[in-house]
């Protein structure tokens, strides 16, 4: 069994057994049918991951690891708003006809800022401070900008990324608001996981612990006998994670410079509901 694996199902059992129902509350979240998607929750999940000793990713079931790649590199790379620059489909119940998601996620991430530093965006404002001021405290992102968020498709979940070095290792906490546990948590430790390995290839650096950071664990009623079914699968080693070390400037990774080896998994879970 993989430490993603142990995390996840102790995190999953956690939430069914002790988390508290939304119902009887007031929800925004509705199924296809219209009826609202109520869930069980817990408050301030806080899971570790240490990189050094293995990639973070389920073995309960795939995850497309290409395809959360390419999400991050929509965000974080292209710094996108429009779903045309994207290769999957998981972003268009919020985007409008032209494809635009409106000011969130990548389009924060690329505005300029006025930093000490200069003026430039997020992104390149981290790389600039990992290369030349790498033990800084200061290093944290933000999209959650409250004067936008009427114009968002989507209000970010994952919405702060605060990176730190020790001992020429780099670090993140990945601050989240909420999040659908069974349909996008290890799909969004992935993702960062993989952010801080291209982060810390670049400045020359080793990675070091992801942490994860969810105010609002919750796992969808619709979901409950998906999650229980996977809490009680046969778990597998992690796979191993290979990075393209020829890559020295973060625009240039590409979705084929990462592959994992020996990645043995359950087979996929049936369809899951989502409630937008």
């Amino acid at each position: 069994m993989s430490i993603a694996d142990r995390i996840f199902i102790t995190m999953c059992k956690d939430i069914l057994e002790n988390g508290t129902s939304s119902r009887g509350q007031s929800i925004r979240p509705r199924w296809e049918d219209g009826s609202p998607a109520h869930t069980i929750k817990k408050f301030g999940i806080v899971n570790r991951y240490v990189l050094q000793k293995e990639f973070p990713i389920l073995t309960l079931r795939p995850i497309n690891l290409e395809a959360a790649i390419d999400e991050i590199l929509w965000i974080w790379q292209k710094k996108s708003n429009n779903i045309n620059n994207l290769n999957s489909k998981i972003w268009d119940s919020w985007a409008d006809k032209a494809g635009s998601i409106g000011k969130a996620y990548g389009y924060q991430l690329g505005r300029k800022i006025h930093f000490p530093e200069g003026q430039m965006d997020q992104v390149d404002w981290i790389l600039t401070s990992l290369k030349t001021n790498p033990y800084s405290r200061r290093m944290v992102t933000n999209i959650f900008n409250h004067d936008d968020l009427k114009e968002m498709g989507l209000q970010p979940c994952a919405w702060s990324l605060t990176f730190n070095v020790c001992d020429n290792k780099l670090n993140a906490i990945l601050n989240q608001r909420s999040q659908d546990i069974l349909v996008a948590n290890s799909w969004n430790v992935c993702q960062y996981a993989v952010l801080i390995h291209m982060f810390a290839q670049v400045s020359e650096m080793e990675v070091g612990e992801l942490v994860h950071v969810i105010a609002d664990a919750h796992i969808y009623e619709r979901h409950i006998p998906l999650v229980e079914e996977l809490t009680k699968r046969e778990a597998y080693p992690a796979p191993q994670f290979v990075i393209n070390k020829s890559i020295k400037n973060f625009y240039d990774f590409k979705t084929n410079d990462f592959q994992l080896n020996n990645y043995k998994t359950g087979k996929p879970i049936r369809k899951i509901p989502v409630a937008v």
